[in-house]
């Protein structure tokens, strides 16, 4: 495959290959609804050395519209900030770069209408992750800066327009939760006119208060040994407090409630001035105090320690830890097939058959290890569905993967693997694949293609083995070869590669079966 260039982003990690050596540096991009980030790291002796780092206060979250679309500025602010990010990362594959967006861009109503510039001016492909999926990479990162404490941890990361909750012990995340709370959503909400209030600061803490209840007290069951915030807003206000004298360390209840005082005394955003507090954080500070105002009481805290990691050495680690802690995808795959009784040794013969005609398939079309991965766990899931029921099995599956909290998946890798079980039987739908980011159709056709075949050969059920076979994938066209004495004694199969033949078309793909004279 040719080198991404500034007009054609690359593939997606979640569809790349993985092929990190030590020594190769490696870049995350945290496409936050406050700041963007990018660090580069290098990876050396199966471990990171931070090489360098990048900050942009893009506030994206304030230009989110009530109808969901996003404001002009904020636009091109975002886009000339991932422009500048794309010549820092010029020099490095796709497989050794991920970009994630978050809360912002989870809520645009027509979020390609700001991917696709932003891919081709970062030149990488961006991932939209879930909030929970975006708590598990904070907690990734948290858990690495700290890998030496086996305490169970409450984290807080108050971003732009959400806040996580987790809480965790060693790498593993026992509880997440993501809340449409952030610093920017909060002061837009409850201090839209700049000014600050007795009476808008307790509507504030009482509607975020609300939003804590539903989870805080299984939380507190739960119960945790060290509480930590992370992210930019929980360092800002620890700064303010430490410069003030009003606490040594992290942040206390005690300087909570004197940022809080000193907050409402300066009566509006143009005459706050306190130390330690950076220009590009006035506008914002109260939504984040206002935050931390409710957790407080709600968790039953009374100090909260400040980590200086967060979400974007998460994704680093995540980059490499597939091979240092296995890959999460995989465990939330098995998981699923579990959790619905799917039938083990089907899914493990059409992963079987799957997984051969890809190793024959994959040079002629350009697939790539994680393609691999894919394709398996699509085999491993693609009979979800009759939990619910026979008919239209493969349409309550897509259903059951598109809307399951998968840890590990972005929304994007979530969604194509839906758009596999969706067409892997009967009549494709090519519609669900043209509704995928368009640098996935192709790679999602073609996999579904050899998820399709491999269930058409395996539709016995039986531990028979298959006979040998032969593909050859070229373009779009695909030349399967089986022998024909198995096709005499299986004339079944015969009868639906021929079906499958006319199937093919709606993928775009041309399917010739020959019986080639084996045995």
């Amino acid at each position: 495959m040719s080198a991404p260039t500034a007009a054609m982003p690359a593939p997606a990690p979640s569809l790349a290959a993985a092929g990190i050596r030590d020594g190769d540096l490696i870049a995350a991009v945290d496409i936050g609804s406050n700041s963007f980030h990018l660090v580069v790291a290098r990876y050396e002796h199966g471990g990171l050395r931070m090489i360098d780092r990048l900050r942009e206060a893009v506030h994206l979250a304030m230009g989110l519209r009530e109808d969901g679309s996003l404001d002009a500025e904020h636009r091109a602010r975002a886009i000339s900030c991932l422009a500048r990010f794309g010549q820092r990362l010029r020099a490095l594959p796709a497989t050794n770069v991920r970009a994630v967006a978050t809360n912002t861009v989870r809520r645009l109503a027509r979020p390609q209408a700001f991917l696709v510039p932003a891919e081709t001016a970062l030149g990488h492909a961006i991932e939209v992750v879930s909030g929970r999926e975006e708590a598990r990479l904070i907690h990734l990162g948290i858990a690495h800066a700290r890998a030496g404490s086996p305490e169970r941890r409450l984290v807080v990361d108050i971003g732009g327009g959400s806040t996580e909750f987790i809480i965790g012990q060693g790498f593993d995340t026992l509880e997440t939760e993501s809340v449409q709370i952030g610093c920017i959503a909060s002061s837009l909400r409850f201090f839209a006119d700049g000014r600050y209030s007795a009476q808008a600061w307790q509507r504030a803490r009482n509607a975020i208060g609300v939003e804590l209840q539903q989870f805080a007290a299984a939380y507190r069951a739960r119960g945790w040994a060290e509480a930590m915030a992370s992210s930019g807003t929980a360092r800002s206000i620890a700064a303010i407090v430490q410069a003030n004298g009003w606490c040594e360390q992290g942040i206390s209840a005690e300087a909570l409630v004197r940022l809080r005082e000193a907050t409402l005394a300066a009566g509006s955003v143009d005459r706050l001035e306190l130390a330690g507090l950076a220009d590009e954080r006035r506008a914002t500070l109260a939504g984040g105090v206002a935050i931390l105002d409710a957790v407080f009481p709600a968790f039953g805290l009374e100090r909260i320690a400040v980590c200086d990691t967060a979400m974007r050495e998460g994704l680093l680690f995540d980059l490499v830890g597939h091979a240092m802690h296995g890959d999460p995808r995989a465990a939330s795959i098995g998981a699923l097939a579990k959790r619905y009784g799917v039938d083990r040794a089907q899914a493990a013969r059409v992963r079987h058959a799957a997984l051969a005609l890809f190793d024959e398939a994959a040079a002629g079309w350009e697939l790539d290890s994680l393609d691999r991965d894919f394709l398996g766990w699509a085999a491993d899931v693609h009979e979800v569905g009759l939990a619910i029921a026979h008919s239209r099995h493969h349409v309550h599956g897509a259903y059951i993967v598109a809307h399951s909290d998968l840890e590990g998946f972005s929304r994007d890798g979530q969604q194509a693997l839906a758009a596999m079980l969706r067409s892997h039987r009967r009549k494709p739908h090519p519609e669900v694949i043209a509704a995928l980011p368009p640098r996935l159709h192709q790679r999602v056709r073609r996999l579904t293609a050899l998820l399709r075949l491999a269930a058409l050969l395996e539709r016995a059920r039986t531990t028979e083995p298959l006979p040998p076979l032969h593909l050859q994938a070229c373009d779009d066209r695909l030349l399967l070869r089986v022998p024909a004495a198995w096709l005499d004694q299986h004339p079944l199969t015969r009868a639906d590669l021929e079906t499958e033949r006319e199937r093919m078309r709606a993928l775009d793909l041309e399917l010739v079966a020959e019986a080639d004279g084996g045995h």
